[in-house]
Protein backbone atom coordinates (compact mmCIF):
# COMPACT_ATOMS: atom_id res chain seq x y z
CA UNK A 1 0.00 0.00 0.00
CA UNK A 2 1.67 3.56 -0.98
CA UNK A 3 2.34 6.09 1.86
CA UNK A 4 -0.41 8.77 0.06
CA UNK A 5 -3.57 5.92 0.53
CA UNK A 6 -2.32 5.17 3.95
CA UNK A 7 -2.28 8.49 4.82
CA UNK A 8 -5.83 8.97 2.74
CA UNK A 9 -6.97 6.23 5.35
CA UNK A 10 -5.33 8.11 8.63
CA UNK A 11 -7.26 10.82 7.38
CA UNK A 12 -10.84 9.52 7.24
CA UNK A 13 -10.49 7.93 10.72
CA UNK A 14 -9.11 10.84 12.47
CA UNK A 15 -12.68 12.38 10.56
CA UNK A 16 -14.65 10.06 11.85
CA UNK A 17 -16.50 9.83 15.31
CA UNK A 18 -15.21 7.99 17.63
CA UNK A 19 -18.80 5.89 18.42
CA UNK A 20 -17.87 4.78 14.55
CA UNK A 21 -14.35 3.25 15.32
CA UNK A 22 -13.93 0.47 16.72
CA UNK A 23 -13.16 0.09 20.67
CA UNK A 24 -9.71 0.29 20.90
CA UNK A 25 -7.46 -1.67 23.65
CA UNK A 26 -6.88 1.32 25.80
CA UNK A 27 -10.29 1.68 26.27
CA UNK A 28 -11.84 -1.75 27.57
CA UNK A 29 -13.14 -2.32 31.34
CA UNK A 30 -12.94 -5.43 33.63
CA UNK A 31 -16.01 -7.31 34.70
CA UNK A 32 -17.11 -4.78 37.71
CA UNK A 33 -17.89 -2.39 35.30
CA UNK A 34 -20.71 -4.01 33.60
CA UNK A 35 -21.75 -5.67 36.98
CA UNK A 36 -22.31 -2.00 38.09
CA UNK A 37 -23.99 -0.93 34.58
CA UNK A 38 -26.62 -3.78 34.58
CA UNK A 39 -27.61 -3.32 38.24
CA UNK A 40 -28.20 0.43 38.05
CA UNK A 41 -30.34 0.42 34.08
CA UNK A 42 -32.51 -2.74 35.64
CA UNK A 43 -33.25 -1.43 39.51
CA UNK A 44 -35.52 1.22 38.33
CA UNK A 45 -38.91 2.69 38.72
CA UNK A 46 -40.49 0.06 36.30
CA UNK A 47 -39.89 -2.72 38.46
CA UNK A 48 -42.89 -1.31 40.58
CA UNK A 49 -44.83 -1.63 37.02
CA UNK A 50 -43.59 -5.28 36.20
CA UNK A 51 -44.35 -6.28 40.17
CA UNK A 52 -47.60 -5.19 39.47
CA UNK A 53 -48.43 -6.59 36.04
CA UNK A 54 -47.69 -10.17 36.87
CA UNK A 55 -49.98 -9.64 39.78
CA UNK A 56 -52.13 -8.22 37.61
CA UNK A 57 -51.56 -11.90 34.66
CA UNK A 58 -52.16 -13.99 37.62
CA UNK A 59 -49.01 -15.63 37.79
CA UNK A 60 -48.66 -18.62 40.73
CA UNK A 61 -45.75 -18.25 43.39
CA UNK A 62 -43.98 -20.86 42.30
CA UNK A 63 -44.61 -19.54 38.11
CA UNK A 64 -43.14 -16.17 39.91
CA UNK A 65 -40.07 -18.37 41.45
CA UNK A 66 -39.24 -20.63 39.35
CA UNK A 67 -40.58 -19.06 36.22
CA UNK A 68 -38.60 -15.68 36.79
CA UNK A 69 -35.69 -17.54 37.56
CA UNK A 70 -35.39 -18.99 34.34
CA UNK A 71 -36.13 -16.21 32.02
CA UNK A 72 -33.74 -13.98 33.59
CA UNK A 73 -31.42 -17.24 33.52
CA UNK A 74 -32.28 -17.21 29.64
CA UNK A 75 -31.17 -13.73 29.18
CA UNK A 76 -28.00 -13.77 31.03
CA UNK A 77 -27.13 -16.70 28.60
CA UNK A 78 -28.21 -14.49 25.36
CA UNK A 79 -26.14 -11.82 27.07
CA UNK A 80 -22.95 -14.45 27.35
CA UNK A 81 -23.38 -16.05 24.23
CA UNK A 82 -25.23 -13.40 21.90
CA UNK A 83 -24.34 -10.23 22.37
CA UNK A 84 -21.13 -10.27 24.23
CA UNK A 85 -18.90 -12.70 21.68
CA UNK A 86 -20.38 -10.38 18.25
CA UNK A 87 -19.13 -7.05 20.75
CA UNK A 88 -15.38 -8.12 21.93
CA UNK A 89 -14.76 -9.18 17.99
CA UNK A 90 -16.07 -6.72 16.17
CA UNK A 91 -15.05 -3.81 18.72
CA UNK A 92 -18.33 -2.16 17.39
CA UNK A 93 -21.45 -0.87 18.27
CA UNK A 94 -25.03 -2.48 16.69
CA UNK A 95 -25.44 0.70 15.04
CA UNK A 96 -21.98 0.75 13.30
CA UNK A 97 -22.11 -2.69 12.73
CA UNK A 98 -25.47 -2.98 10.95
CA UNK A 99 -24.39 0.04 8.62
CA UNK A 100 -21.30 -1.93 7.46
CA UNK A 101 -23.44 -4.90 6.93
CA UNK A 102 -26.56 -3.52 5.45
CA UNK A 103 -26.56 0.52 4.85
CA UNK A 104 -29.32 2.36 3.61
CA UNK A 105 -33.01 1.59 3.66
CA UNK A 106 -32.34 -1.13 6.46
CA UNK A 107 -30.33 1.16 8.70
CA UNK A 108 -32.89 4.37 8.66
CA UNK A 109 -35.66 2.25 9.82
CA UNK A 110 -33.46 0.06 12.36
CA UNK A 111 -32.18 3.80 13.99
CA UNK A 112 -35.99 5.49 13.68
CA UNK A 113 -37.39 2.28 15.57
CA UNK A 114 -34.66 2.31 18.00
CA UNK A 115 -35.95 6.01 18.37
CA UNK A 116 -39.46 5.01 19.07
CA UNK A 117 -38.85 2.29 21.53
CA UNK A 118 -36.30 4.15 23.66
CA UNK A 119 -38.81 7.39 23.59
CA UNK A 120 -41.62 4.82 24.81
CA UNK A 121 -39.63 3.86 27.38
CA UNK A 122 -38.54 7.89 28.51
CA UNK A 123 -42.50 8.26 28.20
CA UNK A 124 -43.13 5.47 30.39
CA UNK A 125 -40.36 6.65 33.07
CA UNK A 126 -41.64 9.77 32.80
CA UNK A 127 -45.10 9.13 33.91
CA UNK A 128 -43.82 6.94 36.37
CA UNK A 129 -42.10 9.46 38.20
CA UNK A 130 -45.11 11.74 37.86
CA UNK A 131 -47.48 9.13 39.93
CA UNK A 132 -44.96 10.26 42.89
CA UNK A 133 -44.97 14.16 42.22
CA UNK A 134 -49.12 13.79 41.74
CA UNK A 135 -49.16 12.51 45.26
CA UNK A 136 -46.79 15.25 46.79
CA UNK A 137 -49.34 17.85 45.07
CA UNK A 138 -52.59 16.18 45.72
CA UNK A 139 -53.27 16.03 42.25
CA UNK A 140 -56.26 13.30 41.74
CA UNK A 141 -55.43 9.31 41.07
CA UNK A 142 -54.77 8.74 36.89
CA UNK A 143 -56.59 5.46 36.84
CA UNK A 144 -57.93 5.94 32.90
CA UNK A 145 -55.31 4.95 30.17
CA UNK A 146 -55.44 9.13 29.33
CA UNK A 147 -55.15 11.52 32.03
CA UNK A 148 -57.97 13.01 33.67
CA UNK A 149 -56.83 15.87 35.57
CA UNK A 150 -55.10 19.08 34.25
CA UNK A 151 -52.97 19.24 37.29
CA UNK A 152 -50.98 16.05 35.84
CA UNK A 153 -51.10 17.25 32.52
CA UNK A 154 -49.09 19.83 33.66
CA UNK A 155 -47.07 17.83 36.14
CA UNK A 156 -45.96 15.65 33.36
CA UNK A 157 -45.45 17.95 30.73
CA UNK A 158 -42.92 19.81 33.11
CA UNK A 159 -41.53 17.32 34.65
CA UNK A 160 -40.91 15.54 30.90
CA UNK A 161 -39.60 18.94 29.66
CA UNK A 162 -36.71 18.60 32.51
CA UNK A 163 -35.76 15.35 31.58
CA UNK A 164 -35.75 16.44 28.23
CA UNK A 165 -33.54 19.36 28.48
CA UNK A 166 -30.94 17.51 31.11
CA UNK A 167 -30.19 14.92 28.39
CA UNK A 168 -29.74 17.42 25.57
CA UNK A 169 -27.25 19.57 27.46
CA UNK A 170 -26.09 17.84 30.61
CA UNK A 171 -26.29 14.43 30.63
CA UNK A 172 -22.80 13.90 31.42
CA UNK A 173 -23.54 15.25 35.02
CA UNK A 174 -26.71 13.03 35.42
CA UNK A 175 -25.24 10.20 34.18
CA UNK A 176 -22.25 10.73 36.97
CA UNK A 177 -25.07 11.35 39.87
CA UNK A 178 -27.27 8.03 38.11
CA UNK A 179 -23.53 5.71 38.61
CA UNK A 180 -24.48 5.66 42.45
CA UNK A 181 -27.90 4.89 42.31
CA UNK A 182 -27.92 1.26 42.38
CA UNK A 183 -26.84 0.17 45.37
CA UNK A 184 -29.43 2.63 47.11
CA UNK A 185 -32.40 1.53 44.94
CA UNK A 186 -32.24 -2.43 45.83
CA UNK A 187 -31.46 -1.38 48.98
CA UNK A 188 -34.94 0.11 49.08
CA UNK A 189 -36.88 -2.50 47.36
CA UNK A 190 -35.42 -5.52 48.94
CA UNK A 191 -36.57 -3.29 52.34
CA UNK A 192 -39.82 -2.16 50.56
CA UNK A 193 -40.84 -5.95 50.46
CA UNK A 194 -39.73 -6.77 53.88
CA UNK A 195 -41.55 -3.39 55.04
CA UNK A 196 -44.95 -4.51 53.97
CA UNK A 197 -45.15 -8.65 54.11
CA UNK A 198 -46.36 -8.52 57.72
CA UNK A 199 -49.32 -6.99 56.06
CA UNK A 200 -49.63 -9.48 53.65
CA UNK A 201 -49.44 -12.31 56.72
CA UNK A 202 -52.03 -10.48 58.41
CA UNK A 203 -54.56 -10.78 55.79
CA UNK A 204 -53.04 -14.45 54.62
CA UNK A 205 -52.24 -16.22 58.36
CA UNK A 206 -54.60 -13.64 60.75
CA UNK A 207 -50.98 -12.78 62.41
CA UNK A 208 -48.04 -10.71 60.97
CA UNK A 209 -45.47 -12.99 62.10
CA UNK A 210 -44.14 -15.75 59.44
CA UNK A 211 -43.07 -19.57 61.12
CA UNK A 212 -40.83 -19.56 57.99
CA UNK A 213 -40.70 -20.17 54.08
CA UNK A 214 -43.48 -22.41 54.04
CA UNK A 215 -45.15 -19.06 55.39
CA UNK A 216 -43.76 -17.18 52.87
CA UNK A 217 -44.90 -19.41 50.26
CA UNK A 218 -48.19 -19.43 51.51
CA UNK A 219 -49.16 -15.75 51.66
CA UNK A 220 -47.43 -15.04 48.36
CA UNK A 221 -49.79 -17.51 46.99
CA UNK A 222 -52.53 -16.77 48.83
CA UNK A 223 -52.83 -12.93 48.25
CA UNK A 224 -49.97 -11.99 45.72
CA UNK A 225 -49.22 -14.51 43.07
CA UNK A 226 -52.46 -16.16 43.32
CA UNK A 227 -52.61 -17.95 40.52
CA UNK A 228 -56.00 -16.01 39.21
CA UNK A 229 -56.37 -12.67 37.54
CA UNK A 230 -58.12 -10.27 39.54
CA UNK A 231 -61.22 -11.31 37.30
CA UNK A 232 -60.84 -14.55 39.02
CA UNK A 233 -59.72 -15.66 35.02
CA UNK A 234 -56.20 -18.55 35.15
CA UNK A 235 -53.32 -16.63 35.01
CA UNK A 236 -50.39 -17.06 32.55
CA UNK A 237 -49.01 -19.87 34.33
CA UNK A 238 -45.30 -20.87 34.54
CA UNK A 239 -44.22 -20.33 30.27
CA UNK A 240 -45.67 -17.10 30.79
CA UNK A 241 -43.52 -15.80 33.14
CA UNK A 242 -40.03 -17.53 31.39
CA UNK A 243 -41.23 -16.04 28.51
CA UNK A 244 -42.11 -12.64 29.37
CA UNK A 245 -38.86 -12.46 31.38
CA UNK A 246 -36.59 -13.73 29.16
CA UNK A 247 -38.41 -11.30 25.99
CA UNK A 248 -38.27 -8.05 28.82
CA UNK A 249 -34.73 -7.13 27.47
CA UNK A 250 -34.57 -9.50 24.37
CA UNK A 251 -33.99 -6.31 22.09
CA UNK A 252 -30.95 -5.76 24.35
CA UNK A 253 -29.38 -9.12 24.15
CA UNK A 254 -31.06 -11.08 21.29
CA UNK A 255 -31.40 -7.94 19.67
CA UNK A 256 -27.57 -6.57 19.84
CA UNK A 257 -28.46 -3.50 21.34
CA UNK A 258 -26.25 -3.67 24.08
CA UNK A 259 -23.31 -4.16 21.47
CA UNK A 260 -22.65 -0.63 22.35
CA UNK A 261 -22.07 -1.97 25.63
CA UNK A 262 -20.37 -5.20 25.78
CA UNK A 263 -17.76 -3.69 22.78
CA UNK A 264 -15.78 -2.17 25.62
CA UNK A 265 -15.52 -5.39 27.82
CA UNK A 266 -12.11 -7.21 27.85
CA UNK A 267 -13.69 -10.68 27.55
CA UNK A 268 -17.11 -12.43 26.15
CA UNK A 269 -17.46 -13.63 29.09
CA UNK A 270 -18.53 -10.55 30.81
CA UNK A 271 -21.30 -11.57 29.68
CA UNK A 272 -22.12 -12.78 32.75
CA UNK A 273 -22.54 -9.92 34.93
CA UNK A 274 -25.82 -8.99 33.21
CA UNK A 275 -27.07 -11.31 35.96
CA UNK A 276 -26.58 -8.38 38.28
CA UNK A 277 -29.69 -6.65 36.49
CA UNK A 278 -31.52 -9.86 35.48
CA UNK A 279 -31.18 -11.28 39.55
CA UNK A 280 -31.34 -8.32 41.59
CA UNK A 281 -33.73 -6.16 39.47
CA UNK A 282 -36.05 -8.39 37.47
CA UNK A 283 -35.79 -11.25 39.72
CA UNK A 284 -35.31 -9.96 43.22
CA UNK A 285 -36.99 -6.76 42.33
CA UNK A 286 -39.81 -7.68 40.86
CA UNK A 287 -41.05 -10.38 43.63
CA UNK A 288 -40.65 -7.66 46.08
CA UNK A 289 -42.71 -5.23 43.92
CA UNK A 290 -45.38 -7.69 43.79
CA UNK A 291 -45.51 -8.03 47.48
CA UNK A 292 -45.47 -4.04 47.82
CA UNK A 293 -47.91 -3.67 45.36
CA UNK A 294 -50.64 -6.00 46.58
CA UNK A 295 -49.82 -4.71 50.14
CA UNK A 296 -50.46 -1.29 48.98
CA UNK A 297 -54.04 -2.50 47.57
CA UNK A 298 -54.91 -4.00 50.28
CA UNK A 299 -53.82 -1.14 52.52
CA UNK A 300 -55.76 1.81 50.55
CA UNK A 301 -58.45 -0.53 49.25
CA UNK A 302 -57.57 0.40 46.00
CA UNK A 303 -57.28 -2.20 42.86
CA UNK A 304 -53.58 -3.22 42.19
CA UNK A 305 -54.78 -3.01 38.79
CA UNK A 306 -54.71 0.96 39.01
CA UNK A 307 -52.55 1.92 41.90
CA UNK A 308 -49.68 4.06 40.81
CA UNK A 309 -45.89 3.23 41.72
CA UNK A 310 -46.23 6.23 43.68
CA UNK A 311 -48.84 5.22 45.92
CA UNK A 312 -46.76 1.61 46.32
CA UNK A 313 -43.55 3.29 46.84
CA UNK A 314 -45.29 5.79 49.61
CA UNK A 315 -46.84 2.69 51.62
CA UNK A 316 -44.15 0.50 51.49
CA UNK A 317 -41.14 3.19 52.52
CA UNK A 318 -42.64 6.42 53.36
CA UNK A 319 -41.84 9.38 51.81
CA UNK A 320 -38.24 8.19 50.80
CA UNK A 321 -40.62 5.73 48.37
CA UNK A 322 -41.54 9.22 46.82
CA UNK A 323 -37.09 9.65 45.98
CA UNK A 324 -37.15 5.96 44.49
CA UNK A 325 -39.46 6.56 41.94
CA UNK A 326 -38.55 9.87 40.89
CA UNK A 327 -34.93 9.20 40.92
CA UNK A 328 -35.31 5.47 39.33
CA UNK A 329 -37.73 7.11 37.01
CA UNK A 330 -35.65 10.07 36.21
CA UNK A 331 -32.29 8.37 35.81
CA UNK A 332 -33.79 6.10 33.56
CA UNK A 333 -35.63 7.76 31.57
CA UNK A 334 -32.51 10.13 30.49
CA UNK A 335 -30.24 7.10 30.17
CA UNK A 336 -33.20 6.35 27.67
CA UNK A 337 -33.72 9.77 26.11
CA UNK A 338 -29.61 9.49 25.43
CA UNK A 339 -29.83 6.30 23.23
CA UNK A 340 -33.24 7.64 21.02
CA UNK A 341 -31.19 10.79 20.43
CA UNK A 342 -28.57 9.00 19.64
CA UNK A 343 -30.91 6.64 17.17
CA UNK A 344 -32.21 9.86 15.62
CA UNK A 345 -28.99 11.26 14.58
CA UNK A 346 -28.60 7.94 12.83
CA UNK A 347 -31.81 8.68 10.76
CA UNK A 348 -31.19 12.10 10.15
CA UNK A 349 -27.32 12.88 10.63
CA UNK A 350 -27.45 16.37 9.25
CA UNK A 351 -28.81 17.07 13.10
CA UNK A 352 -26.79 17.13 16.38
CA UNK A 353 -27.65 14.63 18.80
CA UNK A 354 -28.89 17.39 21.31
CA UNK A 355 -31.08 18.65 18.35
CA UNK A 356 -32.33 15.35 17.56
CA UNK A 357 -33.09 14.26 21.33
CA UNK A 358 -34.93 17.83 21.56
CA UNK A 359 -36.98 16.70 18.45
CA UNK A 360 -37.56 13.67 20.44
CA UNK A 361 -38.36 14.49 23.31
CA UNK A 362 -41.26 16.71 22.26
CA UNK A 363 -42.72 13.11 21.46
CA UNK A 364 -41.83 11.98 24.66
CA UNK A 365 -43.43 14.72 26.36
CA UNK A 366 -46.53 14.34 24.79
CA UNK A 367 -46.45 10.62 25.69
CA UNK A 368 -45.75 10.29 29.13
CA UNK A 369 -49.15 12.19 29.69
CA UNK A 370 -51.06 9.17 29.06
CA UNK A 371 -51.02 6.28 32.17
CA UNK A 372 -52.20 3.73 29.59
CA UNK A 373 -47.52 4.19 28.30
CA UNK A 374 -46.55 3.04 31.58
CA UNK A 375 -49.33 0.82 32.81
CA UNK A 376 -48.75 -1.75 29.49
CA UNK A 377 -45.11 -1.58 29.76
CA UNK A 378 -43.94 -4.96 30.07
CA UNK A 379 -46.08 -6.10 26.75
CA UNK A 380 -44.77 -2.65 25.14
CA UNK A 381 -40.86 -3.75 26.14
CA UNK A 382 -42.23 -7.24 24.25
CA UNK A 383 -43.47 -6.04 21.28
CA UNK A 384 -40.42 -3.93 20.65
CA UNK A 385 -38.25 -7.32 20.99
CA UNK A 386 -40.17 -8.78 18.32
CA UNK A 387 -40.03 -5.51 16.11
CA UNK A 388 -35.82 -5.70 16.84
CA UNK A 389 -34.79 -9.14 17.45
CA UNK A 390 -35.35 -10.15 13.49
CA UNK A 391 -32.02 -7.52 13.07
CA UNK A 392 -29.95 -9.48 16.16
CA UNK A 393 -30.47 -12.86 13.58
CA UNK A 394 -29.52 -10.79 10.47
CA UNK A 395 -26.12 -9.53 12.17
CA UNK A 396 -25.45 -13.04 13.73
CA UNK A 397 -25.89 -14.87 10.13
CA UNK A 398 -23.50 -11.88 9.34
CA UNK A 399 -21.06 -12.63 11.63
CA UNK A 400 -21.04 -16.24 12.64
CA UNK A 401 -22.54 -18.35 9.84
CA UNK A 402 -21.59 -16.56 6.35
CA UNK A 403 -18.01 -17.48 6.62
CA UNK A 404 -18.64 -20.96 7.82
CA UNK A 405 -20.55 -21.59 5.15
CA UNK A 406 -18.04 -20.26 2.35
CA UNK A 407 -19.12 -16.63 1.79
CA UNK A 408 -18.50 -13.24 2.63
CA UNK A 409 -19.35 -10.91 5.06
CA UNK A 410 -20.10 -7.30 4.40
CA UNK A 411 -20.75 -8.75 0.79
CA UNK A 412 -23.31 -6.00 0.46
CA UNK A 413 -20.84 -3.07 0.71
CA UNK A 414 -18.43 -4.52 -1.09
CA UNK A 415 -20.68 -5.08 -4.26
CA UNK A 416 -22.23 -1.90 -3.71
CA UNK A 417 -26.00 -2.97 -3.15
CA UNK A 418 -28.64 -2.33 -0.89
CA UNK A 419 -28.72 -5.09 1.31
CA UNK A 420 -31.97 -6.83 0.05
CA UNK A 421 -31.70 -10.29 2.00
CA UNK A 422 -31.66 -7.97 5.19
CA UNK A 423 -34.94 -6.20 4.17
CA UNK A 424 -36.59 -9.14 3.56
CA UNK A 425 -35.22 -11.21 6.70
CA UNK A 426 -36.62 -8.45 8.89
CA UNK A 427 -39.68 -7.86 7.39
CA UNK A 428 -41.17 -11.58 6.80
CA UNK A 429 -40.47 -12.65 10.39
CA UNK A 430 -42.87 -9.23 11.89
CA UNK A 431 -45.34 -9.71 9.01
CA UNK A 432 -45.70 -13.51 10.12
CA UNK A 433 -45.73 -12.17 13.79
CA UNK A 434 -48.39 -10.00 13.28
CA UNK A 435 -50.37 -12.72 11.78
CA UNK A 436 -49.92 -15.29 14.45
CA UNK A 437 -50.95 -12.69 16.93
CA UNK A 438 -53.94 -10.93 14.92
CA UNK A 439 -54.72 -14.93 15.29
CA UNK A 440 -54.64 -15.36 18.31
CA UNK A 441 -52.12 -18.41 17.88
CA UNK A 442 -49.56 -17.99 20.36
CA UNK A 443 -49.24 -15.53 22.92
CA UNK A 444 -46.58 -12.52 22.22
CA UNK A 445 -44.22 -13.61 24.98
CA UNK A 446 -43.33 -16.64 22.85
CA UNK A 447 -42.58 -14.85 19.39
CA UNK A 448 -39.25 -13.75 19.63
CA UNK A 449 -37.60 -16.62 19.97
CA UNK A 450 -38.79 -18.03 16.75
CA UNK A 451 -38.75 -14.51 14.85
CA UNK A 452 -35.09 -14.32 15.66
CA UNK A 453 -34.23 -17.85 14.25
CA UNK A 454 -36.40 -17.30 11.22
CA UNK A 455 -34.76 -13.75 10.42
CA UNK A 456 -31.03 -15.61 10.81
CA UNK A 457 -32.12 -18.59 8.71
CA UNK A 458 -33.78 -16.36 5.93
CA UNK A 459 -31.19 -14.02 5.69
CA UNK A 460 -28.56 -16.84 4.86
CA UNK A 461 -30.43 -18.14 2.15
CA UNK A 462 -31.10 -14.83 0.51
CA UNK A 463 -27.87 -13.51 0.95
CA UNK A 464 -26.50 -16.60 -1.09
CA UNK A 465 -28.95 -15.79 -3.52
CA UNK A 466 -27.79 -12.27 -3.71
CA UNK A 467 -24.16 -12.01 -3.62
CA UNK A 468 -22.68 -13.41 -0.31
CA UNK A 469 -20.84 -16.84 -1.93
CA UNK A 470 -19.06 -14.23 -4.51
CA UNK A 471 -16.09 -12.99 -3.57
CA UNK A 472 -14.37 -9.34 -3.30
CA UNK A 473 -10.98 -9.23 -2.91
CA UNK A 474 -10.49 -5.77 -2.93
CA UNK A 475 -12.99 -4.93 -0.31
CA UNK A 476 -12.25 -7.17 1.60
CA UNK A 477 -8.23 -6.02 1.42
CA UNK A 478 -9.36 -2.38 1.91
CA UNK A 479 -11.14 -3.62 5.65
CA UNK A 480 -8.15 -4.85 6.29
CA UNK A 481 -6.12 -1.83 5.72
CA UNK A 482 -8.73 0.66 7.34
CA UNK A 483 -8.59 -2.43 10.67
CA UNK A 484 -4.86 -1.99 10.71
CA UNK A 485 -4.80 1.88 10.50
CA UNK A 486 -7.62 2.21 13.14
CA UNK A 487 -4.98 -0.01 15.49
CA UNK A 488 -2.37 2.28 14.64
CA UNK A 489 -4.10 5.39 16.15
CA UNK A 490 -5.46 3.21 19.39
CA UNK A 491 -1.85 2.64 19.79
CA UNK A 492 -1.42 6.44 19.47
CA UNK A 493 -4.09 6.90 21.96
CA UNK A 494 -2.80 4.51 24.18
CA UNK A 495 0.77 5.93 24.08
CA UNK A 496 -0.63 9.33 25.08
CA UNK A 497 -2.88 8.31 27.60
CA UNK A 498 -1.74 8.08 31.32
CA UNK A 499 -3.26 4.27 32.00
CA UNK A 500 -0.30 3.70 34.09
CA UNK A 501 -0.89 5.68 36.54
CA UNK A 502 -2.34 4.50 39.95
CA UNK A 503 -5.47 7.04 39.64
CA UNK A 504 -7.39 4.77 42.97
CA UNK A 505 -8.45 7.10 45.43
CA UNK A 506 -6.63 6.40 49.06
CA UNK A 507 -7.05 9.40 51.21
CA UNK A 508 -8.89 8.88 54.37
CA UNK A 509 -11.69 11.30 54.06
CA UNK A 510 -12.72 9.02 50.99
CA UNK A 511 -12.71 6.21 52.89
CA UNK A 512 -14.52 7.15 55.55
CA UNK A 513 -17.04 8.52 53.07
CA UNK A 514 -17.26 4.70 51.18
CA UNK A 515 -17.98 3.43 54.83
CA UNK A 516 -20.89 6.13 56.08
CA UNK A 517 -22.80 4.99 52.62
CA UNK A 518 -21.98 1.10 53.45
CA UNK A 519 -23.19 1.42 56.91
CA UNK A 520 -26.08 3.47 56.05
CA UNK A 521 -27.70 0.92 53.93
CA UNK A 522 -27.01 -1.77 56.68
CA UNK A 523 -28.72 0.07 58.92
CA UNK A 524 -31.84 0.36 56.75
CA UNK A 525 -31.64 -3.86 55.84
CA UNK A 526 -31.16 -4.13 59.50
CA UNK A 527 -34.07 -1.90 60.43
CA UNK A 528 -36.54 -3.86 57.87
CA UNK A 529 -35.26 -6.82 58.99
CA UNK A 530 -37.29 -5.68 62.61
CA UNK A 531 -40.00 -4.95 60.89
CA UNK A 532 -40.30 -8.19 59.18
CA UNK A 533 -39.51 -10.40 62.10
CA UNK A 534 -39.93 -8.78 65.13
CA UNK A 535 -43.48 -7.52 64.86
CA UNK A 536 -45.94 -9.93 66.86
CA UNK A 537 -48.50 -7.78 65.95
CA UNK A 538 -50.05 -4.78 64.19
CA UNK A 539 -49.47 -2.62 67.21
CA UNK A 540 -45.82 -3.05 66.92
CA UNK A 541 -45.89 -3.63 63.20
CA UNK A 542 -47.11 0.17 62.66
CA UNK A 543 -44.69 1.64 65.34
CA UNK A 544 -41.74 -0.26 63.73
CA UNK A 545 -42.90 0.41 60.60
CA UNK A 546 -43.03 3.82 61.19
CA UNK A 547 -39.68 4.51 62.78
CA UNK A 548 -38.50 2.73 59.51
CA UNK A 549 -39.87 5.34 57.49
CA UNK A 550 -37.72 8.14 59.61
CA UNK A 551 -34.71 6.00 59.08
CA UNK A 552 -35.63 5.09 55.86
CA UNK A 553 -35.93 8.59 54.94
CA UNK A 554 -32.73 10.11 57.10
CA UNK A 555 -30.73 7.51 55.66
CA UNK A 556 -31.80 8.23 52.10
CA UNK A 557 -30.48 11.85 52.43
CA UNK A 558 -26.56 10.45 54.57
CA UNK A 559 -26.49 8.09 51.24
CA UNK A 560 -26.52 10.10 48.24
CA UNK A 561 -24.57 12.84 50.53
CA UNK A 562 -21.95 10.36 51.04
CA UNK A 563 -21.96 8.57 47.77
CA UNK A 564 -21.71 11.47 45.53
CA UNK A 565 -19.04 13.16 47.78
CA UNK A 566 -16.90 9.99 47.31
CA UNK A 567 -17.57 9.98 43.58
CA UNK A 568 -16.54 14.11 43.36
CA UNK A 569 -13.39 13.21 45.50
CA UNK A 570 -12.49 10.19 43.42
CA UNK A 571 -13.18 11.60 40.06
CA UNK A 572 -10.86 14.87 40.70
CA UNK A 573 -8.27 12.76 42.65
CA UNK A 574 -8.35 10.35 39.06
CA UNK A 575 -8.20 13.75 37.06
CA UNK A 576 -5.53 15.45 39.29
CA UNK A 577 -2.95 11.95 39.01
CA UNK A 578 -3.03 11.63 35.32
CA UNK A 579 -1.99 15.84 35.01
CA UNK A 580 -5.96 16.82 34.36
CA UNK A 581 -7.37 19.99 36.00
CA UNK A 582 -9.83 18.71 38.10
CA UNK A 583 -13.75 19.90 36.80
Amino acid sequence: MSRSSQDDVDRQIARMDSEQLPAGKHELHGPGHFAGLYAAENVAGTEFVFGATFVILGAGIWDVIIGLAVGNLLAVLSYRFLTAPIATRTRLSVYTFLDRVAAGATTKLYNGLNAVVFAIISAAMITVSATALRLILNFPAQEAAYPTSVGFIGLAIVFGAAAVLVTAFGFNALAEFASICGPWLMIMFATGGMVLVPVVAQEALGTTVMAGWSDFVEIGGDTVFTGKTPEGAEGIGLLGVIGYAWAANSFAHAGLIDMSLFRYAKKSWYGYMSATGMFLGHYLAWISAGFMGAAAAAITKTSITVLEPGQVALEALGYAGFAVVIIGGWTTANANLYRAGLAGQGVFPRYSRAKATLIIGGLVVVAAVFPFVYRGYLNLVTYAGITLVPIGGILFAEYWLLPRLGMTRSWARYKGVQNTPALLAWGIPLALAAAVLIAGLVPVYFLFPPAWVLSTVLYVLFARLMGAAEEYPDGVAADKVFAERVEAFHAQQAREAPTDVDTRDRRALTRLLRIIWIIDLAVLVADALIVLFASPDMATYEAHRDRFFIIAAAGTVIYFLAAYWELRRRKAHAKQAVGQPPR
